[in-house]
């Protein structure tokens, strides 16, 4: 009776803190989701930030007032301007 009660006090013993170690690493595991859900969202702002300054430094107001300013560039004179046709079919 002595053995079976220490065998049963063992298997007790082993189930806690089977408990245990499996609550630490659950609550790890969602510590790391977490983290990573948190860098997902960090990430979409900055990717947004980025399409909205992508558009700004692209815009043709802004590329053209640097090619005049800049560069000394200007558009070409009417008599400057020599228009191509396609070829027919194409």
């Amino acid at each position: 009776m002595v053995r079976l009660n220490l065998l049963l006090l063992l298997i007790l013993l082993v189930c806690a803190l089977s408990v245990v170690a499996s609550n630490h690493r659950a609550r790890k595991v969602f510590s790391e989701l977490e983290t990573g859900q948190k860098r997902m969202r960090d990430l979409d702002v900055e990717w947004g930030q980025l399409q909205l300054e992508q558009s700004t430094l692209a815009a043709h107001v802004r590329v053209a007032a640097i090619a005049r300013d800049k560069l000394g560039m200007k558009p070409p004179a009417p008599g400057q301007i020599i228009s191509v046709d396609a070829p027919p079919g194409k």
